[in-house]
């Protein structure tokens, strides 16, 4: 038995995952930025499964931002506090327990290919969708990790005109197109210049409730899924993958899907290239099996089978 973490910029998961990647005894936390008290947190996660259990063979993290492989964050996403820091080294020191440590898009794309949607297709992009925009590369069965563990930032992608000052990430899909830093970033700004006090609401659910009621709500919600789709068949010609996987909590809602396969429609009908090939080649974009439990799946897998491959050798 392993224990599974999945930490996201706003909320940490956490379950037990057998062998065969099935979950049980799920959890979740409010995910704290300062190191010291994230570092407890993750302490008391494991210890909790510790007490009950005498079977835990180890902890797979997954985790936002380029990650090295021996667990070095090079970046961590919305947690600057973990920029630098090798959080695999900082786990088992305090947990006694082998750890892996793997990019939560990776992870997701491991997952799916292990017991999810990709089963046997070698070349597939996991797309994860959270606080910011992450991306799995899959390429001939393997997962494509890039000279410097940074391949699959998607969310870095500029789709739009740039500022002529400032920060020219406010074009990027992570600020246009994910759910916390995008959709829930642009309302907020939409509002706010409307009500310099009105607060980030980071769900998105909320958001989308009000569309029929809130004019700003409807605007910045149509443009989601236009700069969406427009990341996500920007990558489809530069990939050529075999499929498209969307992970992250919102891609369980139906009704997202329904709208962003419209908006993906649209798009490639509206590209003369594309459209002539849309029905021969043009990769399908379909949600991910496992939703919101691939993370920590995907990065138990990695740890079950690095402890696999060290007991085989002599």
């Amino acid at each position: 038995m392993y224990i599974g973490i999945d930490v996201g910029g706003t909320t940490i998961k956490f379950a037990l995952v057998s062998e065969r990647g099935a979950v049980s005894e799920r959890g979740s936390i409010q995910t704290n930025w300062e190191k010291k008290p994230f570092f407890a947190d993750m302490s008391k996660i494991v210890q909790d499964f510790q007490k009950n259990r005498s079977d835990i063979q180890g902890v797979g993290i997954s985790a936002p931002g380029v990650i090295q492989k021996d667990g070095l964050m090079t970046t961590a996403g919305a947690i600057k506090s973990l920029y630098g820091v090798n959080l695999k080294e900082e786990i088992e020191k305090r947990v006694g327990l082998p750890v892996f440590v793997e990019n939560d898009a990776n992870a997701a794309a491991i997952a799916e290919s292990w017991i999810g949607q990709a089963q046997g297709i070698d070349n597939y992009l996991c797309i994860v969708l959270g606080t910011g925009i992450g991306g799995g590369i899959v390429i001939n069965g393997d997962v494509y990790r890039g000279y410097h563990g940074m391949a699959g930032e998607f969310g870095w992608m500029m789709i739009d005109q740039l500022p002529d000052t400032g920060n020219i990430e406010a074009v990027s899909l992570n600020q246009r197109s994910a759910i916390v830093g995008g959709l829930c970033h642009q309302y907020a700004l939409a509002k706010q210049a409307e009500d310099p006090d009105f607060e980030l609401i980071k769900d998105a659910q909320i958001i989308l409730a009000r569309e029929a009621t809130d004019p700003i709500a409807k605007r910045v919600v149509e443009q989601f899924y236009q700069d969406l789709a427009v990341g996500l068949v920007n990558l489809i010609s530069c990939f050529d993958p075999e499929v498209v996987l969307i992970g992250g909590g919102i891609s369980a809602n139906e009704s997202f899907f329904e709208r962003l396969t419209a908006a993906i429609n649209l798009v490639e009908t509206r590209h003369d290239s594309i459209a002539y090939l849309k029905e021969a080649i043009i990769a399908p974009v379909k949600p991910a099996k496992l939703k919101n439990d691939a993370g920590l799946i995907g990065a138990v897998y990695q740890i079950h089978k690095e402890l696999a491959r060290k007991k085989e050798t002599p």
